[in-house]
């Protein structure tokens, strides 16, 4: 099955990343203090119909995760107060006014800024050493390459658990200036 993915344009290709440009998106989000798998839960049950239509909500990729509330890319995570943040993007189809309005309080619905990204790609399953070192090579570059990283990076995944790990798609992602 294929899923929606943000569209974004290609403006530069360097050494061991791109740069994207991405438009505004939308995302239902929800904080979280340690547990992923009570905010990714959640989510789902949003896009699954536990909102106000009881709309069935088509799930888009990737699952972004990130340290900080900055901004963030496609399920998104990144740490707030509560010690972070996930976040589903909506598909294209639906606007602030038309998204379907959660039922559990703890789901907002929120305008994910666009901008320009820089990406990296890495396979395997998406863990937090994994991220690290994609992490780690990416700033590099973009410190070789002159470009300032404006945001926390972003861990975006691609695939479900199933997914072997050799076939997986995952990108760290910074917004950069």
């Amino acid at each position: 099955m294929a899923y929606e993915e943000p569209k974004y344009e290609v403006v530069e290709v360097a050494a061991g990343y791109e740069v994207r440009r991405y438009e505004d998106r939308l995302a239902a989000e929800v904080e979280q203090s340690s547990n992923a798998d009570r905010a990714f839960s959640r989510l789902f049950r949003y896009i699954s119909g536990a909102n106000q239509s009881s709309a069935r909500i088509n799930m888009t990729v990737p699952v972004a995760q990130s340290e900080k509330i900055a901004m963030t890319v496609p399920v998104a995570q990144s740490a707030g107060a509560g010690g972070g943040l996930m976040q589903f993007f909506l598909p294209s189809k639906y606007t602030l006014e038309t998204a379907p309005v959660p039922t559990d309080p703890a789901v907002r619905i929120v305008t994910v800024g666009g901008g320009l990204y820089a990406v990296r790609g890495f396979g395997g399953r998406a863990t937090i050493a994994n991220f690290e070192r994609a992490k780690g090579v990416l700033l590099t570059l973009l410190a070789e390459g002159g470009h300032r990283p404006t945001s926390e990076p972003i861990r975006a995944t691609y695939n479900g658990p199933f997914t072997p790990p050799f076939l997986r798609r995952n990108e760290v992602m910074v917004r950069i200036d």
